[in-house]
């Protein structure tokens, strides 16, 4: 019986382990433009991705796929060399920010009924939840503002204030939604990145790397 105990939890264990799954940094990645004018540089290198922002916005999306679709928490590490000042995150038009990593959430029948849209379909459906993830403004850590650009839709967790520097983080995201949200999240179906510098006309020099969730 204690054999049997022991193989179960180490086959448990490998099923946790199996479950946090690295998002590589590859062609799965498309660029979404807001201007036809302004656009960011992303460079795409495996575990890393670089980002070169020059008074411009923009942001860059990957679905995933239904294996991680119930992840709950995230992990990676980032870093800025060349920052915005900190601004009004609450702000729209106003709200410039070195990095944001958006999560994006939906029910899990309505996630595979949007398998395959693209991120503005996603974004402006009633049912999608988004929890960002910022590097910049000026607020401490752990505060939640509310989204000016998703309204209901969508909540900012700022991370880190306007500044450079390095980091690593890891969330709990299923603890976050409850807080944004209440309930639990539904599937998992994409991440964004975006930099934004254009109403600061500022510039930005940043990464992303060993991005994970789990």
């Amino acid at each position: 019986m204690k054999r049997f105990l022991l193989t179960t939890l180490a086959a448990l264990s490998l099923a946790v382990t199996a479950a946090a799954g690295p998002v590589t940094f590859d062609d799965g990645w498309k660029q979404q433009k807001f201007s036809l004018f302004s656009q960011n540089r992303y460079g795409y290198r495996g575990d890393t991705l670089t980002v070169q922002s020059d008074g411009s916005v923009s942001l860059t999306y990957k679905p995933l796929p239904q294996a991680d679709w119930s992840a709950q928490g995230a992990s990676w590490f980032w870093s800025v060399s060349q920052s915005v000042p900190a601004t009004n995150l609450s702000r729209k038009g106003g709200d410039d920010r070195n990095l944001a990593l958006y999560f994006v959430f939906l029910p899990t029948d309505r996630a595979a009924a949007m398998q395959g849209s693209g991120l503005r379909q996603l974004l402006g459906d009633d049912s999608v939840r988004v929890l960002v993830y910022v590097w910049g403004g000026a607020e401490s850590r752990g505060s939640m503002l509310d989204s000016p650009y998703l309204g209901a839709r969508g909540k900012t967790v700022v991370l880190r204030p306007a500044g450079t520097g390095q980091a690593t983080e890891n969330v709990n995201l299923a603890r976050d939604f409850g807080r944004a949200f209440g309930g639990r999240p539904g599937a998992l179906v994409g991440i964004a990145i975006s930099a934004d510098s254009d109403d600061t006309d500022s510039v930005i020099a940043a990464q992303v790397s060993s991005l994970s969730v789990q």
